[in-house]
């Protein structure tokens, strides 16, 4: 496998060489560590953490120190893929600057490589700034998981022709404006082939159809580790939530029926040092 690290050039050039891209999620060392091992091109410390990490309801709530926080352990395990730290909500929604002061703080103080934003054609100015300012930016269009309620919820967009024109222009806009690739989210399959051919950057879908340049997937979503829901757009690979409930209850059982630990995961002690610590302490018992 190849060790390289990837780079914005690499994505770019994936879709030249119609290459797809394999994007998933990691919010912590363990799973940065196994993307890099499966070798990923890209990784994702999204926002979605809000839910499969912290159980919450969205992602309104999660804060940049909550990011700042995954991505750095993300990115202490991953060293080949390359890492996108997701922004949060108003982190970048107030303000040109506050969204440049934000931007860097992820890269300053996460060690991301690049940071994603939500948003279309009404953020182009921010993506641009920030492009400006020296920090890659990949847009997001179509659902836009910050503001699913503005959007009537967690559905499919772009349904109708007008609808589908919009994201096509959000798309344009944002490359217009520096942005080096797009995430595509939860779209019909054939506005995400449109979407795709009206740029010529990286469009990377999830729940786009499969003419876009990549696919991304939540990791918990893909592995069955999280439960509350299952979008339609995923496939679920294994289903290891229920592997991991059945060893946490067999080590109860063995727990109370006294079989763990065993002699092979106890340590041991010499019997003259026990005679000499029993005489040491008389009153106490070592049976």
């Amino acid at each position: 496998m190849n060790t390289q690290k990837v780079t914005i050039l690499d994505v770019q050039e994936a879709k030249k060489e119609k290459r797809k891209l394999v994007m998933v999620t990691a919010y912590d060392y363990p799973f940065g560590l196994m993307a890099d091992e499966a070798g990923v091109d890209i990784v994702l410390v999204g926002d979605s953490l809000g839910m499969v990490v912290m159980g919450l309801d969205g992602t309104v709530a999660v804060t940049m120190e909550n990011m700042i926080h995954h991505i750095r352990a993300v990115v202490t395990g991953c060293k080949r893929p390359l890492v996108v730290g997701d922004m949060p909500f108003m982190s970048y929604n107030t303000s040109i600057r506050d969204a440049i002061i934000n931007a860097g703080r992820l890269m300053k103080e996460g060690g991301c490589d690049v940071i994603k934003l939500e948003g279309g054609t009404g953020f182009a100015p921010t993506v641009e700034a920030i492009v400006k300012a020296g920090i890659p930016v990949q847009g997001h269009i179509g659902l836009t998981p910050q503001t699913a309620s503005a959007l009537g919820g967690f559905k499919m967009q772009g349904k109708d022709a007008s609808a589908a024109k919009c994201i096509i222009d959000d798309a344009r806009a944002l490359e217009d404006a520096g942005a080096f690739s797009l995430i595509l989210e939860a779209v019909p399959a054939p506005l995400g082939k449109l979407v795709a051919g009206a740029v010529s950057i990286p469009v990377v879908g999830i729940g786009a159809g499969p003419d876009v340049d990549g696919q991304v997937l939540v990791t918990h979503d893909m592995i069955g580790l999280f439960d509350k829901f299952v979008p339609k757009f995923v496939k679920q690979y294994t289903r290891i939530r229920p592997t991991i409930i059945d060893a946490i209850k067999a080590y109860g059982e063995e727990v109370r029926g006294v079989s763990f630990p065993g002699p092979e995961h106890s340590f041991k002690m010499s019997d003259d040092a026990l005679e000499q610590l029993k005489k040491m302490i008389p009153d106490a018992s070592a049976e």
